[in-house]
């Protein structure tokens, strides 16, 4: 008879099959926290991302005039407000200061504060990168602090320059920084020295924003 009834328990006991059965749960369980270990989701703060640059101009939140991002290659290519991808580069956004920085939402305007523009660099061609700002568009007629940033994403985040300089007139552009990358994507160079890139645009630029 067994403990709990009234009726005889006339299964064998198997130890084999006892062991067997409790191995089995074992190998479960393993496989079960090697799944939690390869999960991307556990991997907190991994950034992953298929650009090896990013170029990041910002200026003063909420501020109304309108500052452009000019990025030049090694090759020549050029990208800015009329040429969002040229080669391995895109201009992520044309932020136009006040202007276009608003969404309608449930019929009501929805103003963002942040004043930005990037470029993302998506492969490595070696030589010169040139890094341009333009002030653009004045509505509050006042110098304008735009700071630029130059990170390197691979094989782990490296700031290689990081500055500020002021912008005190409609039309200006300025240099913000020059800088070499070798074949194998390592910075061997940053440095300045003015270099127009809106002159080698200057056709395209008749049409206009």
């Amino acid at each position: 008879m067994d403990n709990f009834g009234n009726y005889p328990d006339d299964r064998p006991f198997d130890p084999f099959s006892v062991m067997l059965f409790k191995a089995l749960q074992v190998v479960a369980f393993l496989f079960f926290l090697a799944l939690l270990v390869m999960n991307p989701e556990a991997k907190q703060g991994k950034i992953d991302t298929k650009a090896e640059f990013i170029v990041t101009m910002t200026w003063p939140d909420n501020h109304p005039d309108d500052i452009d991002l000019y990025v030049e290659d090694p090759l020549g290519n050029i990208v800015w407000y009329h040429t969002r991808e040229a080669g391995f580069m895109v201009l992520d956004r044309d932020d136009r200061g006040g202007i276009n920085n608003s969404i309608m939402v449930n019929g009501k305007k929805i103003m963002s504060p942040i004043r930005e523009e990037s470029v993302s660099i998506r492969g490595i061609v070696a030589g010169e990168y040139t890094v341009n700002v333009q002030y653009y568009l004045a509505l509050q007629h006042a110098p304008v602090p735009v700071s630029v940033k130059v990170e390197k994403l691979n094989p782990m985040v490296e700031i290689i320059y990081a500055d500020t300089t002021l912008l005190d007139h409609v039309g200006q552009e300025k240099t913000a920084v020059r800088f070499r990358v070798a074949e194998d994507g390592s910075v061997t160079d940053v440095y300045h020295g003015e270099k127009s890139l809106i002159a080698l645009t200057r056709s395209v630029r008749r049409t206009g924003k």
